[in-house]
């Protein structure tokens, strides 16, 4: 730029004006002193006016999942259940044929029913129809001796299908054995605290009973034996079990089966210890007992279903596997996260909980692959809190967290089958009350039965990982898993895919789908806690709305909420959900 003009020899007086030529180099020079403030600031933009002092920025998670090949699959019958042998105990096993039982066991099959437990050790089979009135005395049936015969005349309406007998028991038959089973409880309790147990006697009219519930309901039974029975050489007494192996057959009940319950507490339970060696001849001894029976001859057998993998009870697998690892189907074990006995609710939210699994699981894997590399390994028995569980905590929304990560971490990491103790007994760890009313994780079991399929995609996240501090363990407290979405599941073409997703954070989360996922229709499945209880709530809301059985008895239609193609999936904080992407295409869930 040109200045057209001259300035003075001499410097104005005071009191003189600026020459007129001035004002356009003021305006210049105010100019450049704009645009160099400007350029140093770069892009930055202003925090907006609104934003609460103190506010993080949120954090945009973008996600993708691998669509062209499922890094495991599991077991069609993946999630499953357990009832404990306690049921005879307590006379529940009795109202088994409860058309609400019944409802809810379909609704989680197809899976496997495990009938075992602490007391599977402690449990006897007579082949008579009813042990009280052949002895004229009181037996295990006595309590409801008195209006056994009004069970008979409740099965009024009885359930064609498959022959079953399902009845509608009168309020005051429910009522008198809520009574006894709280009392009972109360000796359960004394029984495993002190570590001793009573004998059990199992009748031939309750194992009809057990396996009505089970073929009623879609479940396949496993029934582990007593191994506790021994000669005096420490061999197995199989005398009381080849009585079961007759009648079973004669009856011609598909069942699958098990020796013993945690091996490695032998020795504190009955003052005998047993060990993997002799367990794996134990094991041999039983598949020699199932060949010359027609049809056991080709029944699965699973073991040895030891406790929490400790240096002791590798040693126990490691010996049985030696001796008899090919003779197994699939090896299993029992996992339990805390004592119920001291756990607060903000426990079942620690990310170094949720993670103990993943150990265990490796120091399995380890032994196993060392005998018979690829064999099937499954979780049985797993629990949140142990002694039976704590009121209001084992049975409520938190526990969820614990239990929803459990089936992500164990897919992801190819345990074939889990299996939850328990579907419905004493104690607060199970998904069924005394009231016949589901509870959280019974209805997060229903979801997951609905909408995941048994393979596992791997997932890919950017925006999650955090820089740790020195001398401090960063875990994640957003945890997201895939699968190929459940084919039965009619509502979704194959090719669809199912995320589920836990939030520990205070904080919601956003995701952003990417990739195959971009711009894709969601099917949101969120699962809150309802009522005033928060978290310790026994009831919970999908979407919403409260979860709740239907008047006639029936499991209610579960509802998606739709998300538009492209939304960002926000994940309310300390929530749990599912989340279907439709449409994909996803060439590793187009086939079975």
């Amino acid at each position: 730029m040109r200045v057209l003009c001259a300035f003075p020899e001499a410097m104005p007086s005071s009191n003189s004006r600026p020459p007129s030529c001035l004002a356009p180099v003021a305006l210049y020079l105010a100019l450049l002193l704009h645009l160099s403030l400007s350029s140093q600031a770069g892009d930055r933009r202003p925090l907006p006016v609104d934003r609460a002092p103190g506010l993080k920025e949120k954090t945009l998670i973008l996600l993708d999942v691998s669509t062209k090949n499922p890094v495991r699959t599991v077991n069609e019958n993946f999630l499953s259940l357990q009832l404990d042998p306690s049921i005879i105990h307590d006379g529940w096993l009795d109202f088994l044929s409860s058309k609400r039982l019944v409802t809810l066991a379909r609704g989680l099959s197809p899976a496997f029913l495990r009938f075992g437990g602490k007391r599977t050790d402690f449990l006897h089979f007579q082949n008579l129809r009813n042990p009280a009135k052949s002895r004229g005395g009181p037996g295990p049936d006595y309590y409801l001796k008195n209006y056994e015969d009004d069970i008979v005349r409740s099965d009024v309406a009885l359930d064609k299908q498959k022959g079953c007998k399902i009845a509608q028991h009168p309020d005051i038959m429910l009522e008198l054995q809520r009574e006894k089973a709280a009392q009972m409880h109360l000796v359960l309790l004394k029984e495993q605290f002190s570590n001793t147990y009573s004998n059990l006697i199992l009748t031939a009219r309750s194992l009809d009973k057990l396996y009505n519930f089970a073929d009623c309901s879609g479940l396949h039974l496993i029934f582990a034996l007593n191994a506790l029975r021994r000669n005096p050489n420490n061999s197995w007494n199989s005398s009381s079990a080849l009585s079961l192996l007759k009648y079973s057959a004669s009856k011609k009940y598909n069942i699958s089966w098990e020796l013993g319950n945690e091996p490695n507490n032998y020795r504190t339970m009955h003052g005998r210890a047993v060990n993997g060696s002799q367990l794996g001849k134990d094991y041999i001894q039983l598949k020699s007992l199932l060949q010359p029976i027609r049809i056991y001859s080709r029944a699965n057998l699973y073991g040895p279903n030891i406790g929490r993998p400790r240096k002791n009870v590798i040693a126990l697998l490691d010996g049985f596997m030696k001796v008899a690892g090919s003779t197994v189907d699939a090896v299993t074990w029992q996992h339990c996260y805390i004592d119920g006995r001291v756990v607060k609710v903000m426990d079942f939210l620690k990310t170094r909980l949720l993670d103990t699994l993943s150990d265990q699981i490796r120091k399995i894997q380890k032994v196993v692959n060392t005998y018979t590399p690829g064999k099937k390994i499954w979780l049985e028995g797993v629990v949140t809190t142990s002694a039976g569980g704590t009121n209001n905590l084992s049975d409520s929304y938190a526990a969820g967290f614990l239990w929803l990560n459990t089936l992500g971490m164990l897919a992801n990491q190819g345990i074939d089958v889990v299996i939850r103790h328990s579907f419905f007994d004493h104690g607060y760890n199970h998904l069924v009350d005394q009231n016949f009313n589901p509870l959280p994780d019974y209805w997060l079991s229903l979801l997951y039965k609905r909408l995941i399929g048994p393979k596992v995609l791997a997932v890919h996240v950017a925006g999650l990982q955090r820089k740790p501090r020195p001398g401090r363990v960063i875990r994640d407290k957003l945890r997201i898993y895939a699968h190929c979405t459940n084919h039965h599941n009619h509502n979704y073409v194959r090719g669809s895919i199912t995320l589920f997703i836990i939030n520990l954070h205070r904080s919601r989360k956003k995701i952003k789908l990417a990739g195959t996922l971009r711009d894709k229709l969601v099917h949101q499945y969120l699962l809150q806690p309802y009522g005033q209880e928060g978290l310790k709530s026994k009831s919970v809301q999908l979407n919403g709305q409260p979860l709740v059985m239907v008047d006639d008895g029936t499991l209610p239609e579960l509802k998606p909420r739709p998300l538009r193609a492209g939304r960002t999936l926000v994940i309310p904080p300390v929530t749990m959900g599912f989340y279907v992407v439709k449409n994909v295409n996803a060439l590793a869930c187009r086939y079975r």
